[in-house]
């Protein structure tokens, strides 16, 4: 290798390595006459071999001394060339530092101890082992790439053989039907060939004797010659013609006319034979297919078409015969579709879109398969009359302490178990005047009604209801007369008012049950349980749970964690986990079910109140739930249901005519309105909410719900207060966090409220304070007008007699003139004499003067009074 420097023109030194040691000159060839003379330089390769222990501490001590003498040799040796005085400092500097680095390596060597050699020389070895150990690590793991890709390998190819056999199968089959195709059409020629050879047979004798112009000598071929010896040799023609009856008979030959012309592909005799199909399918008479076709109240021409398996185009022409211009997208009514149905000749089944309900199972249950079931019972009188609480009594827990303000805002359905092992299911409804639906709706699907009534308070306006409510349903009713553990209860005062609503009670001769019970001390409970047990005995209450469930919503609402909730009462058949349902305009598939203490169950027979989670929507309370075979049966219901709620209220709406609509806004212009935007947990609660609203209000004022719905408060509601300036009312709701900070940035007003009584008096009052304050006149007195002086700086001013009462300097004035009212202000001066005074009395003289009114006349009258303004409340 050779290390000259940049600078030298005229030489350089070749360091070598090699077995022994000194330095040499070489002189090589350059061309075009120049040379260079390159010092070359060996060096020895030191062997380094350990010293004995004794040595080491010498060798230790020494290092310095070793260094040095190791950095003096390559010096000497490098000065040893001394006549290359042409060699610069830097690459005899080069040549030294090169010298020097193996014997400073190797006197450092010679400075270790025999231990530390030990310990490296371990360390090599254990290095090297390692690297042994990597390298069959990495010949292992490029043999299982190898193998792996040659698995992958053999499977692609596997693979491909599979195609390429698919393949060879599929043009096998293809070339059989060619051939199928093929020997058609050579039948048909030969058939073809065989007519034309008997009309030839046919012809007329005279025809076939005349002369052809090949008789008249020896017979040649198409275009032979006559050889030497007098025979016929045949022509290229002749030779074809053997060649194409020798050889192997193709299809191409066959559908071929012309031998020497352009030859016929496969594709082209696919599509002959094809054709030659569709003209012997077209030849033959086919039968009229007569199809029984639904034609339901509206359908597209489309649609049409396609039941009657007829052609779209067919279809419009037939319309467009009949002078009606359509295309295939327009909706035909159900009459001229059964006309084009008839035309074409099918039988006409007519449909309703309702029909789709058809799916849900209301047959009547067989006797045989009827078994007993638990009677419903519901709890309803007047509020704060004792029913939560006596049916927490029964139950042994505490609902009440759970419910805001003491009072059942929400429809509860529990069932007990009793001492005898009978089960009853208890429903409990609000008695608060709001709750009229829920109470209704409590009264439909039960089988008795438990009438409560508190002995010191007797019968109240939702006792009266409550008795209506049963009595519409057509349920039987027993009376419980509640609080008999007061001082001043009075059970008798409660039966004999019972009659003026026509319930006799059994211990005034009647057919009607009554139990005096206390649910603070717990007695009569026994007995209001009997006496619940032998009416349902009467009643002989029996279900069928071998057959597709059916019960009523008793609540809805829409949990954040769980989605649409509802509280549902099984009434026939057995609602399991995993059903399709039906209710109202929402579908879903059970989920889970939840009993009145929260455990899943995984079925609901007869009379079992369950929790249903799994709905694609918040139903209303009261719907129907249905089980049905599938999804798509169930979504198409909902889709109806859904279609038909809108198109009734779209119909709701459009029934006013543009004058109604002028005649309604001119109306509601002197009506103030107030907007809120309610919320609630529940549907029933929602629903008593919004009626409660509505009651509020008379001809100058009334609340407006603009919106109500189940769930928490979003920022959607928030959205839409702010743009209607409405505030928010939430019942036993919470705003979530957007919700909250849009409100705070919109400055929208959230309302809470957990009783329906603080709701609706704040409610009240707010629209309260949209009434125009009442004007409230009290007349102080009359005065007459004498004289009118004109006063400078003043005016005219009148001289007056108080008549009447007395005249005050604030109090409002009318002026009279033949008692007609032609001014009404304010007093602007009143004085007696030259001083101004407060008040004049009867009898006494005075000067008046009217602020901004000078029209005054002797003899008119001046009434005084005062006003001031009432605030009015609903």
């Amino acid at each position: 290798m050779s290390d000259t420097d940049g600078d030298n023109k005229t030489g350089g030194t070749i360091r070598t390595r090699g077995g022994g040691g000194g330095a040499g000159r070489v002189r090589p060839g350059i061309g075009q006459g120049r040379s260079k003379t390159v010092v070359v330089e060996t060096k020895r390769k030191r062997v380094i071999k350990p010293k004995a222990p004794g040595a080491a501490a010498k060798a230790a001590g020494g290092a310095k001394a070793g260094s040095a003498a190791a950095a003096e040799k390559p010096a000497a040796q490098a000065a040893t060339p001394a006549p290359q005085a042409p060699q610069q400092a830097g690459g005899a500097g080069r040549a030294a530092r090169a010298a020097q680095g193996p014997k400073g390596r190797g006197a450092m060597l010679q400075s270790l101890s025999p231990e530390e050699y030990e310990r490296r020389k371990r360390a090599l070895e254990a290095a090297k082992r390692d690297e042994g150990a990597r390298r069959a690590r990495e010949e292992a793991e490029a043999k299982a790439r190898e193998e792996e890709r040659l698995r992958l390998l053999a499977e692609k190819e596997e693979r491909e053989r599979r195609e390429k056999e698919e393949q060879i199968r599929r043009e096998r089959e293809e070339a059989a039907k060619a051939e199928a195709a093929a020997e058609e059409a050579r039948r048909k020629q030969a058939e073809e060939r065989a007519k034309a050879e008997a009309q030839t047979r046919a012809r007329p004798a005279e025809e076939a004797a005349a002369p052809r112009p090949d008789d008249r000598g020896p017979a040649r071929g198409p275009a032979g010659k006559r050889g030497k010896d007098g025979a016929d040799r045949p022509g290229p023609r002749g030779r074809d013609e053997e060649r194409r009856r020798s050889g192997k008979l193709t299809i191409s030959r066959v559908m071929s006319d012309d031998e020497g012309g352009r030859q016929r592909s496969v594709a082209a005799m696919r599509r002959r034979a094809e054709r030659e199909k569709r003209k012997m399918r077209g030849s033959e008479t086919r039968e009229k297919v007569v199809r029984d076709v639904q034609v339901p109240d509206a359908i597209t021409v489309q649609e049409l078409a396609n039941r009657m398996a007829e052609r779209a185009a067919d279809v419009v022409k037939t319309l467009f015969k009949s002078g009606m211009m359509v295309t295939i997208n327009d909706t035909l009514d159900a009459d001229t579709a059964q006309l084009v149905v008839e035309e074409f000749g099918h039988r006409v089944v007519r449909v309703s879109e309702a029909d789709v309900e058809n799916v849900i199972e209301t047959a009547e249950d067989r006797p045989e398969d009827l078994k007993p079931r638990a009677p419903v019972v519901t709890i309803m009188g007047h509020v704060d009359h004792g029913k939560t609480s006596l049916l927490d009594a029964i139950r042994n827990t505490n609902v009440v302490s759970g419910e805001a303000g003491g009072i059942t805002q929400h429809i509860g359905a529990y069932q007990v178990t009793t001492e005898g092992g009978a089960k009853i299911t208890f429903l409990d409804t609000p008695g608060h005047a709001a709750f009229t639906s829920m109470r209704a709706r409590g009264a439909q699907v039960t089988d008795i009604v438990v009438l409560v009534v508190a002995a010191d308070d007797s019968v109240m306006p939702q006792t009266i209801e409550a008795i209506h409510h049963a009595k519409a349903a057509g349920v039987p009713m027993i009376v419980a007369i509640n609080k008999c553990d007061k001082p001043d209860a009075d059970p008798e005062k409660v039966r004999l008012e019972l009659l003026q609503h026509e319930v006799v009670v059994e211990k005034l001769s009647g057919d009607v049950q009554d139990v005096e019970v206390s649910a603070k001390t717990g007695k009569g409970l026994d007995e209001l349980l009997e006496a619940i047990a032998l009416q349902a005995e009467i009643l002989d209450l029996k279900a069928n749970p071998d057959r597709p469930a059916e019960g009523a919503v008793i609540e809805a609402k829409l949990d954040v964690g769980r989605g649409p909730v509802a509280t549902v009462l099984v009434q026939r058949g057995t609602l399991r986990r995993g059903d399709v349902f039906v209710v109202g305009e929402q579908w879903g598939r059970v989920r889970a079910l939840m009993n009145d203490r929260g455990e899943r169950v995984e079925e609901a027979g007869p009379s079992v109140p369950v929790e249903v989670l799994g709905l694609q929507g918040t139903p209303e309370a009261g719907d129907v739930l249905n089980v049905v075979e599938d999804e798509a049966k169930a979504r198409e219901i909902s889709d109806y249901r859904q279609r038909k709620a809108r198109e009734m209220q779209a119909a709701r709406g459009a029934r006013a005519t543009l004058d109604q609509l002028l005649a309604q806004a001119k109306a509601d212009q002197d009506v103030a309105e107030l907007p809120i935007v309610v919320k609630a947990d529940v549907q029933g609660s929602l629903e008593a909410i919004v009626q409660a609203m509505e009651k509020i209000g008379n001809d100058e004022v009334r609340v407006r719900v603009l919106h109500a719905g189940v769930g928490a408060i979003t920022e959607s509601d928030v959205t839409l207060a702010e743009a209607s300036k409405a505030p928010i009312i939430g019942f036993n709701v919470r705003a979530n966090a957007p919700a909250r900070e849009a409100a705070n940035q919109k400055g929208v007003e959230i309302r809470y409220y957990s009783v329906i009584y603080d709701l609706v008096d704040d409610v009240k009052a707010a629209a309260s304070g949209l009434l125009s304050p009442e004007i409230k006149e009290t007349f102080l007195g009359n005065a007459q007008i004498k004289e009118v002086f004109k006063v400078s700086g003043v005016g005219k001013v009148a001289g007056c007699v108080v008549t009447e009462g007395v005249a005050r300097r604030a109090a409002g004035v009318r002026l009279l003139r033949d008692n007609v009212v032609i001014h009404e202000g304010r007093l602007k001066t009143l004085k007696r004499f030259k001083d101004e005074v407060a008040e004049v009395r009867a009898g006494q003289e005075c000067g008046m003067a009217f602020e901004n009114y000078e029209d005054i006349r002797p003899g008119d009258v001046i009434e005084i009074f005062t006003s001031e303004k009432v605030e009015r409340t609903l």
